[in-house]
């Protein structure tokens, strides 16, 4: 048992020492390694420190290298539009009038495009060249204007009679269509270009100025004959003479100014950008408006001098200008208030005039020294009438005009009235306003006319009757000059009114008829035998009636017959005397008639065999009263 078991441990025993005899040369392994890293170590930092200066200097060059790259490309697109300058200068020194038009255009963009590239470089250096391509362009731009001008002027060498085409009704003459293509072509480079080069922020362009002035001057030119026609037809040769409607030229004139403003309108669109053309059209058209505005005023203070006769041409002026505002404003969408303004002063005298003229008939009728003697209507009556029926041609301006007035403000001063704002297109529709407001003027113009007559009558004629025949007379006029015209539809309300005037002249004129009617008066008595029956006159016994009359009553009814007989006698000569209108005698008559005949008739049933037909006293029958009165009519 002894010896096995030393034996193993002395194995175990060999092995552990073997064991420890490994671990001292790992040991030893282990040091050499570390010492081998502690080695490297100390290489890769002086390894780091040697090559580190090499790899920053390495990154440096490279990003040197880089800016150089980017100068050379900068001086190359610097250098560029220098070199491109050069070409373009011989270009644009030889003008457009030596090369074709869209080159030489071309080149403006071309150094136009230059130039803001040199502007964007914001370099010093560049400065210069700034300078020098900017007056080049400049100098191109000059003579593309000179172009433009040059081509306009071309047009408008010659002005054209508008007189020519109004009459025959043919269309204005237009710009060739070969121009207008040029003109087109050098606006649309100016407009895009000249923002660039100007230093100030200017709204007109160039090319819009140079063609408002020269298109402008060329319509005012054309327009000058009619404008002095204009003012040369409202002279008058007869000083009070009532204005009729188109014997002035301004309808002539108007007509023109829209034939031409409508043909250059038609010139404008196709030269310039949309939104340019209302600011082009209205500057090319303003010298031509001035002009017209000028030859308003000068018609203006014409009416002002002869209000009452010629404020009609006020009105015709209103509604013609006003319609070529509707026109203009239709048609191009332009003018409208311009066009309108130049009314102003005419519409306030308008306004004026119409009070003026009520002021006028009253002082005409106040300032009569006599009246005629055989009752006849006076010129006044006409004339005033004749100015009223005037008006109803021209209801729109004068139903503008009212409007603004409003009912009766025609009566106001005009200084509290006065409404300086230019018409609007609504305000001259003649619609039931217009024509109510203007029935009320009317109405109250024969109003005032008739009661200045009627006073001027009681003053001035010597007894009723002959005042009721004036009356009467000048009535008859007021209504057969509104029947016989415009003012008939108009003038339906009036109709009660012109009916009391009316009766009221007929009152006067019968009150004379009293006397006669009066000695046909008798008194019966009813407890006498002789009193007729009810059944009228085919029972009436004028024999039985007049022998039943004692001595003192048949006296009486004698002097009747003889006093009716007089005073008829006169009374139908005064009639025939009187001097009336056709309606008035025999409405006249017949309302004499009416009182005289029947009164006649009974008194004559029962007394006429008072002188036993021998005719002393009755001195008609009833057929002879009858023929008499009729004769009257």
């Amino acid at each position: 048992m002894g010896a096995p078991r030393r034996g193993a441990f002395t194995e175990e025993s060999a092995e552990v020492e073997v064991l420890f005899a490994n671990m001292e040369r790992m040991k030893g392994l282990t040091k050499k390694i570390q010492g081998s890293l502690n080695r490297l170590e100390t290489s890769g930092k002086n390894v780091q420190e040697a090559i580190g200066p090499i790899y920053g200097n390495t990154q440096k060059l490279q990003v040197m290298t880089s800016n150089v790259d980017r100068i050379m490309d900068a001086i190359d697109r610097i250098r560029a539009p220098l070199d491109q300058t050069n070409r373009e200068e011989r270009i644009i020194r030889a003008g457009p009038r030596k090369t074709n038009l869209q080159d030489y255009i071309a080149s403006l963009d071309r150094t136009t495009v230059a130039l803001s590239d040199l502007k964007r470089s914001n370099l010093r250096s560049n400065q210069q060249a700034v300078t020098e391509l900017s007056a080049l362009l400049k100098l191109g731009t000059k003579q593309l204007e000179d172009v433009f001008r040059d081509i306009l002027r071309d047009g408008a060498s010659k002005t054209v009679e508008p007189l020519e085409y109004v009459a025959k009704n043919n269309p204005f003459p237009l710009i060739a269509q070969d121009k207008i293509s040029t003109l087109r072509l050098i606006n649309t480079h100016m407009s895009t270009s000249f923002a660039q080069i100007s230093q100030t922020d200017v709204r007109e362009t160039p090319t819009q100025k140079i063609y408002a002035e020269i298109r402008g001057d060329y319509m005012m030119a054309s327009l000058r004959n009619l404008a002095a026609a204009t003012v040369s037809t409202a002279r008058k040769i007869q000083a009070d003479a009532l204005y009729k409607s188109g014997t002035n030229g301004i309808g002539t004139y108007a007509q023109g100014m829209e034939g031409l403003f409508l043909a250059e309108y038609e010139n404008v669109c196709p030269i310039f950008a949309r939104e340019e053309w209302g600011a082009v059209y209205t500057a090319t058209c303003q010298a031509s408006l001035g002009e017209f505005n000028k030859t308003l005023r000068e018609l203006n203070g014409h009416i002002q001098r002869n209000l009452v006769t010629d404020c009609f041409l006020g009105y015709e002026i209103m509604d013609i200008v006003m319609r070529l505002a509707i026109g203009l404003e239709t048609k191009t969408g332009e003018l409208k208030i311009p066009v309108l303004e130049t009314l102003k002063p005419i519409r306030e005298t308008c306004k004026a005039s119409l009070g003026q003229l009520m002021t006028d008939t009253q002082t005409r009728i106040s300032t009569l020294v006599a009246l005629p003697m055989d009752g006849a209507s006076v010129p006044i009556t006409t004339d005033t009438m004749s100015r009223l029926q005037n008006m109803t041609n021209y209801l729109s301006p004068l139903s503008s005009i009212l409007t603004s007035l409003g009912d009766r403000g025609w009566s106001a001063n005009p200084a509290n009235t006065s409404n300086t704002s230019i018409p609007t297109l609504k305000s001259f529709d003649v619609g039931a306003d217009g024509k109510k407001l203007f029935a009320s003027y009317v109405a109250d113009a024969i109003d005032r006319m008739l009661q200045e007559l009627d006073g001027k009558a009681r003053a001035m004629l010597k007894g009723k009757s002959l005042q009721g025949v004036f009356v009467a007379n000048n009535v008859a006029i007021v209504d057969r000059m509104i029947r016989s015209s415009e003012l008939q539809p108009l003038m339906g309300g009036y109709a009660n009114k012109l009916e009391s005037w009316r009766k009221k002249g007929t009152a006067m004129y019968l009150e004379a008829w009293r006397e006669p009617s009066g000695h046909l008066l008798d008194v019966q008595y009813t407890n006498r035998s002789g009193r007729p029956h009810s059944g009228g006159a085919a029972t009436t016994d004028s024999t039985a009636i007049v022998k039943a009359l004692n001595s003192k009553d048949k006296d009486a009814i004698k002097d009747k017959f003889k006093n009716f007989n007089m005073s008829f006698d006169e009374l139908v000569a005064r009639h025939k005397s009187y001097k009336m209108e056709r309606e008035v005698r025999a409405q006249l008559a017949k309302e004499v008639q009416t009182i005289i005949e029947p009164l006649y008739g009974r008194f004559w049933d029962r007394y006429h065999e008072i002188d036993k037909g021998k005719g002393k006293y009755v001195k008609y029958d009833k057929g002879q009263l009858g023929s008499t009165l009729a004769g009257l009519a």
